[in-house]
């Protein structure tokens, strides 16, 4: 996988400025999810192309996040500790619609659960959490859009880190690249991962 990637300044042309939206670098078949690691469990993954290893846990709720400025704040465009190395892992998009669709959602909803008890319980037998947060900008700043990102664990967890995934890029030598347009203010020099509104 080559991570496709356009100027910042022309992608917003293309986003919603407000609303839930999954948004991501997709095509028909497939689309790419971020996550940031360690140096050292983000060289396995690279390496065999999945999850593993004596550091990585699979028994902790692991995020994914098909957004890669939300990604960038998360990680501080890959500078706190332990999320110093940035994956682009692109699995099969149905495999992504399969996670979305056992999903349950971090809050209670009302209109989805008509209890709160039942929410609680379906949230502890599911092995997808699903979470909706303020998009950001490349500075960190909160956007009206919401970006989502999913919570694996369980069975789920498993499945994507050894089973889904098409493949893995390391993008953190293209981060830091990036990262000090950001610091200079010059954000019509920044360049980010094409990213679109998914289409199912």
């Amino acid at each position: 996988m080559k991570l496709i990637t356009e100027l910042y300044a022309a992608q917003g042309a293309h986003l919603p400025d407000a609303g839930e939206h999954v948004i991501a670098q997709h095509d028909a078949s497939h689309v790419v999810v971020y996550q940031a690691y360690k140096p050292s469990i983000a060289a396995h993954a690279v390496r065999h192309q999945a999850f593993g290893g004596s550091e990585y846990s699979f028994n902790r709720m692991s995020w994914i996040k098909p957004n890669f400025l939300w990604m960038m704040y998360r990680s501080g465009w890959a500078t706190k500790p332990g999320q110093e190395a940035i994956l682009a892992i692109r699995i099969a998009k149905s495999h992504f619609a399969q996670m979305l669709a056992g999903a349950v959602p971090s809050s209670f909803e009302p209109d989805r659960y008509p209890t709160y008890a039942e929410w609680q319980e379906a949230l502890g037998t599911s092995d997808v959490r699903l979470q909706w947060d303020p998009d950001h900008d490349p500075y960190g700043a909160r956007l009206e859009r919401r970006a989502i990102q999913l919570g694996l664990r369980g069975e789920v967890l498993r499945q994507f880190a050894t089973d889904w995934i098409v493949d893995i890029e390391d993008i953190t030598p293209f981060v830091a690249r990036q990262r000090p347009y950001v610091e200079k203010r010059e954000l019509d020099q920044l360049t980010v991962p094409v990213e679109r509104v998914v289409v199912w």
